[in-house]
């Protein structure tokens, strides 16, 4: 009866995310429709495909589980980082600056942005080449928490989980593509936000509630680098390593401003509504989830095993799972939805992105110089590429799984942190400084790339460093976070030194913040009305910030 309950939550669950595939496909006969979605997707629905492609089971399995182990309680200021970095300033910083500036440059991925943006079509092909490297690891390290939870709720072999949920995935991705992943996240999204309340619950209850589980965390004790006992740290405001919780924040915060997968979610914004609405949405959705999920890793070393180098038995990958095996048949099955959906969510945003780009970025100027490639064979080659990549990803998972060389959250780390170091400021710079250069993007690309397979070298090779600071960087997750501010800092140095060129074209792209548009008296105050304020009031305000009054006009 118990394995029955489970396997119907699977199969219900598989369903509806093949159904809505199958429902979509009619919106996936050009390009715009297939990345995109026509730019036509809703506040909710932009909202929640935000927040799911965020967290996934790296979050609730690898990351929930490292750092709850290594900071406690403390560990749920990452994911309050998570919700007001990088969800509400994100929305904020980037959300309608980038809505308007692609849509200008008819622009539908961040390789093709930095091509029209800094006139290069060798940096579109550079980016281009650097995200299809770099999200395959990402990818990976998704089908390796979300197998662990399956073969502890079902006894299946690890090998089986990865093929069952690459196949599931590429079914409703390829038939139904951006509008299909937007509609199953905002599904996967409740089931996300429901779950994970319901299990920090049952968790709790195990240790006799939330006081009584506090009381037990209280009663570890960690040893300083000075050798000093500290009592209660793991319940402690900060935790035991504040400068190590700081490099986590900023890096699985800050990061998401350069990551091509959350970026492009701005590019699909149907409106100005969708802009206020998915800010206030994503950013609450970040804090019961990714809030929660850290939280409840906080209580790992209630239910972990210590081993003698201080790690958990086992691997971090695997607090998470002990922790729920004490729970009932119905919540662990609330549990396998709810990493499914996460995985699943995040999943078809990568390997949707890792196409459009391979395609739109790569193939088409490499391959098609002289005639561009026609709107169905663009489609037909990105539905191609997504089977290609969750194969060429699912084997990855499945050799790691075998080897003990590194955990989810490593494998994350270097992705992320390459990623991030090389987009990040180029990017946002991009839509804000007209004289940012060509060669800071370089610049920005190189210094990502190598920051992080120095660190991702220095891992592998074991090598130790006597200067604490080299040892501190070694670390994907500070390697990750120092190539982000290396090059927050360095760009504005590099474009203040560099002259400015193709003034012409840059202010001509910029012109598409000071366009005109008309907007109600609700949404920008007319500061000379002196007539009927019942009656509707329209007047013109620029499209690069529609909520301060630019412009008045006569009203009509």
């Amino acid at each position: 009866m118990d394995m029955f309950i489970k396997v119907l939550f699977l199969v219900v669950f598989f369903a509806i995310m093949i159904g809505v595939g199958v429902y979509c496909r009619r919106q996936t006969t050009d390009v715009n429709g297939f990345v995109l979605g026509n730019r036509s997707v809703g506040p909710w629905l932009t909202a929640f495909a935000f927040g799911t492609s965020y967290f996934s089971a790296v979050i609730f399995v690898g990351y929930a589980g490292q750092f709850g182990w290594r900071f406690g309680l403390a560990s749920t200021w990452i994911g309050l980082g998570n919700a007001f970095i990088g969800s509400l300033l994100a929305w904020n910083v980037l959300g309608r600056r980038t809505r308007v500036m692609t849509q200008h440059l008819d622009s539908a991925t961040m390789p093709d942005f930095f091509a029209k943006r800094y006139n290069s079509k060798a940096l579109k092909i550079a980016a281009s080449v650097i995200i299809f490297i770099f999200l395959i690891p990402y990818t990976a390290s998704l089908y390796n928490g979300l197998s662990r939870l399956f073969e502890m709720a079902f006894g299946i072999p690890y090998t089986y989980c990865v093929v069952a949920m690459a196949v599931l995935t590429g079914i409703y991705v390829v038939l139904g593509g951006y509008m299909a992943t937007a509609i199953n996240d905002f599904i996967q999204g409740i089931i996300m936000l429901v779950g994970i309340v319901a299990v920090i619950a049952a968790v709790l209850q195990v240790n006799g509630g939330l006081t009584e589980t506090i009381a037990k965390l209280s009663q570890q004790t960690v040893t300083t680098a000075s050798g000093t006992e500290f009592q209660g740290a793991y319940t402690s405001f900060f935790g035991p390593d504040i400068f190590a919780l700081i490099g986590v924040v900023i890096l699985t915060s800050l990061g998401t401003w350069g990551l091509p997968q959350m970026v492009q979610k701005f590019y699909a914004i149907k409106s100005e509504k969708s802009i206020s609405t998915g800010t206030i949405v994503s950013t609450v959705f970040a804090i019961i989830v990714a809030g929660g999920c850290y939280f409840l890793g906080g209580f790992g070393r209630l239910f972990g095993e210590m081993g003698a180098d201080g790690k958990p038995v086992g691997g971090y990958d695997s607090v998470i799972p002990k922790m729920l095996e004490q729970l009932s048949p119905i919540l662990i099955g609330i549990v396998v939805i709810l990493v499914l959906s996460a995985s699943m969510s995040t999943l078809s945003s990568l390997v949707l992105t890792s196409s459009s780009v391979l395609t739109i970025d790569f193939i088409d100027p490499v391959f098609c110089r002289k005639e561009k490639m026609a709107e169905k064979r663009k489609v037909l080659w990105m539905r191609v590429f997504i089977v290609f990549f969750i194969i060429v990803s699912a084997l990855i998972a499945i050799i790691q799984a075998s080897s003990p060389v590194m955990f989810i959250s490593q494998m994350m780390g270097v992705s992320w942190g390459a990623l991030a170091g090389a987009f990040l400021a180029p990017f946002m710079y991009g839509l804000y400084m007209k004289r940012v250069p060509k060669i800071a993007v370089w610049i920005n690309f190189a210094l990502g790339i190598g920051i992080s397979i120095a660190s991702f070298i220095c891992n592998m090779s074991g090598i130790k460093f006597d200067n604490a600071v080299l040892e501190y960087f070694k670390s994907p997750i500070n390697a990750g976070m120092l190539a982000m501010l290396v090059g927050i800092v360095l760009t504005p140095i590099i474009t203040l030194i560099v002259p400015a060129k193709d003034n012409d074209r840059v202010n001509n792209i910029f012109a598409c913040y000071y366009k005109k548009v008309t907007v109600s008296s609700k949404k920008s105050i007319d500061e000379d009305e002196t007539e009927d304020t019942s009656s509707l009031v329209k007047k013109t305000v620029k499209s690069g910030n529609s909520k301060k009054t630019k412009n008045k006009t006569k009203r009509k």
